[in-house]
């Protein structure tokens, strides 16, 4: 059966414990981060981290699915990150593999499927959190800019504490949802499910592209140390400035009351 796969970025998360008591499927593999669900030779993967991936559904079975699936989404957003795999499972071989970018695999290796859907799913969310990352360090090189041409910040206090709470936010998210580096568990034991996880993740250029969101977030984490710092000896000069003019007032207090007396 030739297919494609299908992933999609619907949602900031999902609740996957609501999403598990409604959908009447068979689940081969269920934990509070993911759903992966067998039906009739198709598979639906639900990640808590907002994406979604099909094999062997139909268009209109799977607008029906994202139905299903919507309510139990925050900030639904069905957006154009998306992205597709070629996938045959066949019955004449007992070894999955990599032909082309196009996913050979026999039809009774479940934990094969899981785990090309499972990558594909990840792309879609390194191009979510990309995003995002480009996102804050675009802002960040308007304020650095501001800065080189006029020789103070443009960005202080709340706002300032607003734009490190969402890059610390995105970092966050990616190391809690995206396990890059660290092999699937399901590989552990297993060479020729290890030997697919690599060529997926090469085919993916998913190590780089993480290094490369993780790389940027350091580089935004800089600049706003740096902001914090001159904000910081802003707020001191600010300080140093009213304590001197308060003994400033205080010794002209006392000089006009001798003055008086």
């Amino acid at each position: 059966m030739a297919s494609e796969a299908l992933a999609l970025h619907l949602a900031t998360s999902i609740n996957i414990t609501a999403c598990r008591k409604a959908l009447d499927k068979e689940l081969i593999v269920g934990d509070r981060d993911e759903l992966f669900y067998s039906d009739a030779s198709r598979y639906l993967y639900i990640f808590r981290y907002g994406v979604v991936s099909f094999f062997g559904y139909s268009e209109p079975e799977i607008a029906q699915l994202l139905k299903e699936i919507e309510p139990y989404c925050e900030e639904w957003r069905p957006s154009d990150i998306n992205e597709t795999m070629e996938m045959e499972l066949v019955s004449d071989r007992e070894n999955g593999s990599i032909e082309n970018e196009k996913v050979l695999l026999p039809k009774s290796n479940i934990e094969g499927i899981r785990l090309a859907l499972l990558h594909l799913s990840q792309s879609v969310a390194l191009d979510y959190y990309a995003g995002l990352s480009e996102q804050a360090m675009k802002e960040t090189r308007e304020h650095t800019t501001y800065l080189e041409e006029n020789g103070k910040l443009d960005i202080g206090g709340k706002k300032l504490k607003r734009h490190i709470a969402k890059v610390l936010n995105i970092n966050n998210q990616i190391s809690e949802n995206l396990y890059i580096f660290d092999s699937h568990e399901v590989v552990w034991e297993d060479l020729e499910l290890d030997r697919l996880d690599k060529g997926l993740k090469q085919i993916f250029d998913l190590k780089e592209r993480y290094r490369n969101i993780k790389e940027q977030g350091h580089v935004i984490k800089e600049n706003l140390s740096l902001f914090m710092n001159i904000m910081d000896h802003r707020e001191s000069s600010r300080l140093e400035w009213i304590i001197i003019i308060l003994i400033l007032v205080e010794v002209i207090d006392l000089f006009i009351m001798r003055l008086i007396s």
